[in-house]
């Protein structure tokens, strides 16, 4: 029970990455709020689901005075909650540009400043925002999605130090996670999927518990010395 009696946010907790996160933590004795715009997909014992909009500042609030109303604390918050919007720059729209920029970049931004002096105060806590291996390589048609998932690993470096001043003892990390196995990819035909398992070092995608492991590794007291970091989990990509 590497999470018990933690309390944790998981933001777009209703599928995906998400609900891997959340109802692992929830098994490891952590009570979890599965923050997302959509109703959870599944029931999982100390999981419950919360309706979010991460763009909307009063929703953010309200749901940050909810879980320390009820519970006294926040532990962790994972800011997973992200969209894509693909095109070429030349045919991006501003809806595109936008509505990227102020569900991956600016959700991340309206949730961790709240949480982050919460945990500051009470000098502890684990933040992990999924970022993704196209912010560290770039990718065609995501240039959107690429400044966002880059812009959280410059922001998971700044927080890390922003909020261990004054002993504040609050962990800052990012997760970017390589091509891996969740709904959206099972819609991608099998030959670009052999494609993108080729673009591994291991030959293969990933799989949603193996995200989940190191957020889980992230979240726990075993990485107590670690902040600051991103950690790749993508098979040793190669783009």
């Amino acid at each position: 029970m590497r999470l018990q009696n933690k309390v944790a946010i998981v933001t777009g907790g209703a599928r995906g990455l998400g609900k891997e996160m959340a109802e692992m933590f929830a098994k490891q004795g952590a009570l979890v709020i599965a923050a997302d715009m959509s109703e959870l997909t599944y029931e999982c014992e100390n999981v419950e689901g919360y309706h979010l909009n991460v763009t909307d500042t009063n929703n953010c609030e309200e749901l940050v005075a909810y879980a320390i109303e009820k519970y006294g604390k926040i532990d962790i918050l994972v800011n997973n909650a992200g969209i894509t919007k693909d095109s070429l720059t030349r045919k991006m729209t501003d809806d595109q540009w936008n509505i990227v920029i102020d569900v991956n970049l600016k959700g991340v931004f309206n949730l961790t400043r709240l949480v982050g002096p919460h945990m500051q105060a009470n000098q502890s806590g684990s933040i992990i925002n999924i970022s993704s291996v196209v912010g560290v390589f770039g990718n065609i048609g995501q240039a959107n999605y690429a400044a966002t998932k880059a812009g959280i690993i410059g922001m998971s470096k700044s927080w890390a130090k922003e909020f261990a001043l004054k002993g504040g003892n609050v962990r800052v990390n990012a997760i970017a996670p390589g091509y891996t196995m969740t709904d959206i990819l099972k819609t991608v035909p099998q030959d670009l999927l052999d494609k993108f398992a080729k673009m591994t070092m291991l030959g293969r995608l990933g799989q949603p518990v193996e995200i989940a492991n190191a957020a889980l590794f992230l979240a726990s007291d075993e990485a107590s010395y670690i902040t600051g970091q991103t950690i790749q989990v993508d098979g040793g990509m190669r783009l």
